[in-house]
């Protein structure tokens, strides 16, 4: 044995398994003339490294700066042993050991290799629909239980061919120990059926398949996370029938392109834009129209179109048919989660596709596309899911205990809150409905078993009729664990404390703005200024209080915002000018009606919310007075809004003794004077976007010189807004503020089971405010 020889125990943690760390290990050892071995285990990778002490230092320095493309490194773990003598470098087999976590990577799109091989006709995997490597393919939604081995997938059903078990085993391919590695021969084969689920014969199901929807057709396609629903998007007549038969009326559709330069034929694509784009994690990403080469009714009355490019080889080979854009949607009935097995999807979605293309590898859980768009040349995250979930946010403390958040009513997501971990799952959608909340306890169980996760305390929304706030009741209630109700506002202003890192403990002015949420004093709060640590909270400003006619009606009609805004300026003096404003969308007497509720506060409760402002500016404006999808309203308020400078519409801020109210009565009354004299409704709308910017600005200001406090943190579904999230941060940083938004977590409900799970953790175990 040479005299500099000794031994290292190394541990590696963060997303290490599934990306080819262990490959990348192995030919590391070979390259250094090193002796050991290295294996997965519950933690990560384990590896003991033997050989001379200089070219361990190399070996451990390449760990850092050579790591595989996927490989997330949280830390790694030195311990220097006496030799033993290895005698070569082996991988070993995973062990598995209990109560130990491991970071799970995301499915992730083909990479370059696999896809100059996919349109090789060389190549033995020509046009094969499951190309994949250590370096692409699917992960999470294959993955049954760890370590991360192909016996714990859906892939263990396809035994490998000998060509495929060598590749497999030999540590110089890049297929080495590629968990989902196939080929023609041994892997999982595509078929084409009708919409009665009958084989239909044909040499090339995806030719077939693009024949179809060149002529028309709609196909359900199963994909890596659940079905789409896949159309001609250059015909407005073949999308008018997918909207009919899918009954989605008017929200936007998820487009596929086939590249770049089809992308850009049709939209504006920034450098930031393109990066997203032609990222490994493939999200939708929301890009300005250019010109009108596509049909009006992709996105109806809207300046962006939600665009991806293609993620697996199957896109890829469909795509390159058809050589068109293609409708690319979540394959569902509206309001219900995506279809994702099998013999569900047939039944749900026969009619509306006219054939399925589907293959056999069974998907173990459902993930939609993530949807993504760039503000102020920074990634804004709209939903978090494919290519970003299960990738757990490394947090600046460490919990003592295992947490389970169940997340808000809409845009639902939950979290596990494990040691130094946010673990936030992929998106589950709105809890309408049996067949959502079913996902979410799915979800829940799955997220146990593969992250080791058995909580301890259970955090939910304080809504007590959410579906996940029962659902939290309850299963707090059968395990005997403590339960914290945590407020809305509250929840969204420290989960973007906790994704960016800030001090928990201190203060900081949080601006929470978006539709709805159950306050503490029984009303419906959603245009709030709070002071907030993640302990507590305090509610320091907020928009005036108006009835919410009808309660949840008020949000499916915005016209009866519109009543509600005017009878609070005018009162009884309303009737004459509501009726003439909302004319186009309602009779006068359903006004009159809508008024005694007001007026009478017949199931009209009182809210405070941003969202139900733009939905009531909306309507006095003649924009929408009816909606057919969330926030739809003030979508469309802001694009009619013009990316320049305009005055702020007058509003007071009175002080009270629990805090200052926004007085938006000045403001609704202009608009109502500016609507008489038939001023451009472009002009309202963008008016109105710098009165909300102003009226952040000034409040924080007030509160600044009331709590000297300094940073601003903005949550929130209305943050959404690019418009309004230019405006307001030129505002607040030109005034010395420092303002913070979300960057691993959508402002809206989508984000805010971290904050529970934090708030709740910080409550029941740490202190007060």
């Amino acid at each position: 044995m040479k005299k500099n020889t000794t031994r290292f125990h190394v541990q590696v943690k963060g997303i290490v398994q599934g990306v080819g760390f262990r490959p990348f290990i192995y030919n590391l050892a070979q390259k250094y003339s090193l002796s050991g071995y290295v294996l997965n285990d519950t933690r990560g990778v384990d590896i003991e490294v033997e050989g001379e002490r200089e070219k361990i230092r190399l070996f451990l320095q390449d760990i850092h700066t050579k790591s595989p493309p996927l490989a997330v490194i949280e830390k790694v773990s030195l311990k220097e042993l006496s030799p033993v003598g290895y005698s070569e470098f082996k991988i070993k087999s995973s062990r598995k050991e209990e109560d130990k976590f491991l970071p799970i990577s995301p499915d992730i799109s083909i990479c370059d290799d696999c896809l100059k091989e996919l349109f090789d006709p060389q190549n033995r995997r020509y046009r094969y629909p499951f190309i994949n490597c250590t370096n692409c393919g699917p992960r999470f939604t294959i993955i049954e239980d760890i370590p991360y081995d192909r016996k714990r997938t859906t892939m263990s059903d396809f035994e490998m061919c000998p060509e495929c078990q060598k590749e497999y085993d030999d540590p110089s391919n890049r297929r080495f120990h590629a968990q989902p590695n196939a080929c023609w021969r041994c892997g999982p084969q595509v078929r084409i059926l009708d919409k009665n689920g009958k084989l239909i014969n044909c040499k090339d199901p995806i030719s077939f398949t693009a024949d179809l929807i060149k002529k028309g057709g709609i196909v359900a396609v199963k994909g890596i996370g659940g079905y789409h629903l896949a159309c001609d998007a250059t015909k407005g007549g073949v999308v008018a029938l997918l909207r009919e038969r899918k009954n989605r009326l008017e929200k936007p559709f998820a487009l596929m392109m086939l590249d770049l330069n089809q992308v850009k034929k049709f939209c504006e694509v920034a450098p930031e834009e393109e990066h997203l784009l032609t990222s490994c994690r493939r999200p939708i990403v929301l890009l300005k129209r250019k010109g009108d080469y596509l049909p009006e009714n992709i996105a109806p009355k809207n300046k962006y179109l939600g665009v991806m490019l293609p993620y697996t080889p199957l896109h890829y080979l469909l795509l390159s048919e058809v050589k068109i854009p293609l409708i690319m949607t979540s394959g569902n009935i509206s309001e219900e989660p995506i279809a994702y097995r099998d013999k569900d999807a047939l039944k749900k979605l026969r009619k509306i596709a006219d054939a399925f293309l589907v293959h056999n590898r069974k998907i173990q859980i459902r993930v939609d596309d993530s949807v993504v768009r760039v503000v102020n040349k920074k990634t804004m995250i709209l939903r978090r899911s494919r290519g970003y979930a299960p990738q757990p946010l490394i947090l600046n403390f460490k919990a003592k205990k295992c947490v389970l958040a169940t997340g808000a009513h809409l845009k639902n997501t939950f979290c596990f809150l494990r040691k130094n971990y946010g673990i936030v799952s992929h998106h589950i959608g709105d809890l309408e409905n049996l067949a959502a909340l079913s996902s979410l306890e799915e979800g829940i169980e799955h997220y146990k078993r593969i992250f080791y996760c058995e909580p301890q305390l259970v955090a939910c929304d304080l809504h007590p009729n959410y579906l996940s706030t029962k659902l939290a009741r309850e299963y707090a209630r059968e395990n005997s664990l403590p339960l914290v109700l945590v407020q809305h506002h509250h929840a969204h202003i420290v989960s973007l404390m906790a994704e960016r890192g800030l001090n928990l403990s201190k203060k900081i002015i949080g601006v929470a703005f978006d539709g709805s949420g159950l306050g503490s004093d029984g009303t419906v709060w959603g245009g709030e200024f709070l002071i907030a640590n993640c302990t507590d909270y305090k509610r320091v400003a907020h928009l005036r209080y108006v009835p919410l006619p009808g309660g949840e009606m008020a949000i499916k009609e915005p016209w009866r915002m519109a009543v509600s805004y005017i009878y609070d300026v005018l009162g009884d003096d309303c009737t004459h000018i509501t009726c003439q404003i909302l004319k186009n969308y309602v009779k006068s007497e359903k006004v009159d009606l809508v008024k005694n509720l007001v007026k009478r506060r017949i199931n009209s409760p009182l809210t405070s919310s941003a969202g139900r402002l733009f939905d009531a500016v909306a309507a006095i404006a003649g924009i929408r007075g009816k909606i057919s999808y969330e926030g739809q309203a003030a979508i469309e308020l802001e694009m009619l809004s013009k990316e320049r400078k305009e005055s702020s519409y007058p509003f007071k801020i009175n002080e009270q003794k629990d805090g200052f109210v926004v007085d938006t009565r000045p403001l609704i009354n202009t608009i109502l004077e500016e609507r008489k004299k038939g001023v451009d409704v472009e002009v309202i709308a963008t008016r109105f976007h710098w009165s909300l910017s102003y009226i952040i600005l000034n409040v924080c200001e007030l509160l600044r010189k009331y709590w000297g406090l300094n940073e601003v943190a903005l949550s929130g579904g209305v943050f959404q807004n690019s418009l309004l999230v230019k405006q307001t941060v030129d505002l607040l940083t030109s005034s010395g503020f420092e303002v913070f938004l979300h960057k691993l977590l959508p402002p809206n409900d989508g984000g805010i089971s971290l904050g529970q799970a934090v708030v709740g953790y910080h409550q029941l175990l740490v202190g007060s405010f």
